[in-house]
C-alpha cells in the first residue's frame, strides 16, 4: 500500500531483493545487462518507459523520466548498476538478499542497490501519484562506476542537460554536499641489477622507492595537511602497493608503488605530477643513471578527471533535499562530506550538472563479506528522492 508520498515500501524492498541476487560485478560478461532488465520490467510494470544506451558493447546505461505538465527545473537520480566482486577467500553473503531484523545482506545492498532501488521506487511514486506538477524527473542507472564510470561518461557526453543531480551512495541518508577528487598513481623505479654478493656494482630500485616513501612521509604530507580546505578537509596520499626486485641474490633493477591521491577543488593530474616529480628529481640527483616515471594506474578512469566535487549548501538543489530530509523524517536536515569519490564528479564538473550525493546504506560496510543495509533506509531514501523532486523541480 502506498504511503503519503505514494512510495509502496513492500515494492522497493522486493525490487531490491530481485536485484542483490543478480550478479553485475567486475569480470562478468554483459556485466550489467540483467539488472538492466529488471528495473526495465520494474517501471515498465508501473507504466514507464525506458530507454537504453550503450556505454559499451552489452553494457547499457538505462533511463526513464517522470515529466510534469509544466515547465519546471530537471532533477537527475544517477545510480550505478555495478558491483566490485565477492571477496576473495570470504564470499560472506553473497548474492543471497537475506533479511534478518530489518536488515538486507548481499554484494551490492549498500553500494549501491539500495540506493537504485529506492530510485526506481521515487520513479514509481512521482509516476503514481502525479505530484510533480512541473519540471523532470530522469532516472539514470548507469555501468562501470567500480572502473572506469564508463556510464557515466557516456551520460555526460550524451549532454544530458539536468538542473541539478542526486547520486544515490551510501550516506546514511544524510546530505553530502561533496567529496575529493581521485588519483591511482604508479610511479616506477628503474635502476641497474647485479649480483647480491656486488650491490655496489647495481643501483637498487628499491632503495630508490624507499627514499621516495621517506620523503612522501616526511615532507609532501605534511604539506598536504596544510593545505586543508574548509568543508573536505586536507588533501591526502596513501601508498597503497609495492612491487619489486627478481629474488634475494640480485639487486633490483625495477620497483614500483601504486599510490592513491585524494585531490581538492583546484588540483588536477598535472598538478599533483609536477609536485611529485620534484621529489623523484631529487632522488635521481641523488642516484646517477635512476630514472623514474609517473603514469595512472591503468584502468583506473576513462577519458575524463576525476576531479574533486563541491555544492554550496545555499544551491537551491541543496537546499530542496535538506526541506525534502526534514519532510520525510521530521527531523533538521544534516550535512556532510563523503569519503569515496563518486560518479557525481562526472555529472557536475564535465556535464554541468551540480550534484549531491545521497543514499541508503553505510558506506564501511561496502564491499565488505557481510555487506548490508537497513530496509526502512531504503524506504526513507525512496521518500527523500519523491519529495527531492516534487519541491525542486517545482520551484523556479
Amino acid at each position: 500500500m502506498a504511503d503519503a508520498l505514494g512510495v509502496v515500501p513492500e515494492e522497493v524492498v522486493a525490487l531490491l531483493e530481485e536485484l542483490v541476487r543478480i550478479p553485475s560485478h567486475t569480470g562478468l560478461e554483459r556485466q550489467e545487462e540483467r539488472v538492466v532488465e529488471a528495473l526495465e520490467a520494474f517501471l515498465a510494470a508501473r507504466d514507464l518507459p525506458t530507454r537504453r544506451v550503450e556505454a559499451a558493447p552489452g553494457r547499457p546505461n538505462l533511463l526513464c523520466e517522470v515529466r510534469g505538465a509544466h515547465a519546471g527545473r530537471h532533477l537527475l537520480l544517477c545510480g550505478h548498476t555495478d558491483t566490485v566482486p565477492l571477496n576473495e577467500g570470504d564470499p560472506g553473503d553473497g548474492f543471497s538478499a537475506r533479511i534478518v531484523e530489518g536488515r538486507m545482506f548481499g554484494r551490492g545492498t549498500a553500494d549501491m542497490k539500495g540506493g537504485l532501488a529506492a530510485m526506481a521506487g521515487a520513479m514509481a511514486a512521482l509516476k503514481r501519484t502525479g505530484v510533480l506538477e512541473k519540471g523532470t524527473v530522469t532516472l539514470a542507472a548507469v555501468v562501470d562506476e567500480e572502473m572506469q564510470s564508463l556510464g557515466a561518461e557516456s551520460l555526460v557526453q550524451s549532454n544530458l542537460g539536468a538542473d541539478g543531480a542526486i547520486v544515490g551512495e551510501p550516506t546514511s541518508n544524510v546530505l553530502c554536499l561533496g567529496h575529493k577528487g581521485l588519483e591511482w598513481l604508479e610511479i616506477e623505479f628503474a635502476g641497474r641489477a647485479a649480483h647480491g654478493g656486488t650491490p655496489e656494482a647495481g643501483l637498487s630500485a628499491i632503495s630508490a622507492a624507499a627514499r621516495f616513501v621517506r620523503l612522501i612521509e616526511t615532507e609532501y604530507v605534511p604539506k598536504l595537511k596544510e593545505r586543508s580546505h574548509a568543508l573536505l578537509g586536507p588533501a591526502t596520499i596513501n601508498i597503497g602497493t609495492v612491487h619489486g626486485g627478481d629474488q634475494p641474490s640480485t639487486v633490483a633493477a625495477a620497483c614500483r608503488l601504486t599510490a592513491d591521491r585524494r585531490l581538492l577543488p583546484g588540483e588536477s593530474y598535472a598538478s599533483i605530477c609536477q609536485e611529485l616529480d620534484r621529489f623523484l628529481a631529487r632522488i635521481e640527483e641523488q642516484m646517477p643513471g635512476l630514472r623514474t616515471r609517473i603514469r595512472r594506474v591503468p584502468g583506473g578512469m576513462s577519458t575524463l578527471e576525476h576531479f574533486a566535487l563541491i555544492t554550496e549548501p545555499e544551491h537551491p538543489l541543496s537546499k530542496a533535499v535538506i526541506a525534502a530530509a526534514h519532510e520525510v523524517t521530521g527531523a533538521p536536515g544534516r550535512t556532510g562530506v563523503f569519503p569515496a569519490w563518486t560518479d557525481g564528479a562526472l555529472l557536475a564538473n564535465f556535464g554541468g550538472i551540480p550534484s549531491v550525493v545521497l543514499g541508503p546504506g553505510d558506506l564501511s560496510l561496502a564491499h565488505s563479506p557481510h555487506e548490508s543495509v537497513e530496509l526502512d533506509q531504503v524506504v526513507q531514501a525512496a521518500r527523500i528522492y519523491t519529495a527531492a523532486g516534487r519541491i525542486f523541480c517545482g520551484q523556479r
